[in-house]
């Protein structure tokens, strides 16, 4: 969200689900109460917005989901007219992020098997392959794998992706305040490092779980 939202034609939308996925589950989230005071509830309310008015020909629209806000009841025809992109990352090194924030994890949370459903559904619903990426990919060569990403997008590649201001960005979430210190920091893709994490039993039981998923998305990853 920091790369696309440091363009000159783009302007962004963070999780734009949450509220209403919050509302219909009842799940006791951080900040849940500003979270639901700070969107509209209803899901048919975020697709009217998110897909009118149009947007000039000059401006691009770059809207980060998290995949288990999108409930089933969601009509995905809505976002045939979008250009779906799946950004997938080591379950592990999911699991061990949401652990530092919060307890309790499921796979529900984890989002890969609904990550999974959404890309099956959407081939399904067209004739195009939704692009899949792996974060993993972008940070070991974003100067690379960011340029191949706005091919495929059939956009116009900006160096400025690679670069942006530290601290909140207008487009941020209410919910920034308690989940994005460490990317408020960030200025950049930082050099790559593998990260070690260590999982307790019930998370390594939880990581085996989403395995399946995890590898059926790298096949159609870039540069698979």
């Amino acid at each position: 969200m920091r790369s696309f939202g440091n363009r000159s034609d783009c302007r962004g939308i963070d999780e734009p689900f949450y509220a209403y996925y919050l509302a219909e589950t009842g799940l006791q989230h951080p900040m849940r109460d500003a979270v639901i005071a700070s969107q509209p509830n209803s899901w048919r309310e975020v697709i009217s917005k998110l897909n009118g008015p149009p947007i000039p020909e000059t401006e691009l629209l770059y809207i980060k989901h998290m995949t288990h806000h999108i409930l089933p009841e969601i009509d995905f025809e809505n976002f045939l007219s979008h250009k779906n992109c799946f950004l997938i990352r080591d379950p592990r090194l999911v699991i061990a992020s949401y652990a530092a924030k919060w307890d309790q994890i499921s796979t529900d949370d984890i989002g890969i098997k609904r990550q999974l459903e959404i890309f099956n559904t959407l081939q399904d619903l067209s004739d195009d392959t939704p692009i899949v990426v792996e974060a993993e990919d972008i940070l070991k060569d974003p100067q690379r794998m960011l340029p191949e990403l706005c091919k495929l997008l059939e956009i116009p590649w900006q160096s400025q992706m690679l670069k942006w201001p530290a601290g909140r960005r207008e487009e941020d979430g209410v919910w920034a305040e308690h989940w994005y210190a460490s990317v408020n920091a960030t200025t950049g893709f930082a050099p790559y490092q593998a990260k070690e994490v260590e999982l307790t039993t019930d998370q390594e039981l939880l990581l085996a779980a989403q395995m399946p998923y995890y590898e059926e998305l790298q096949k159609h990853k870039i540069f698979a």
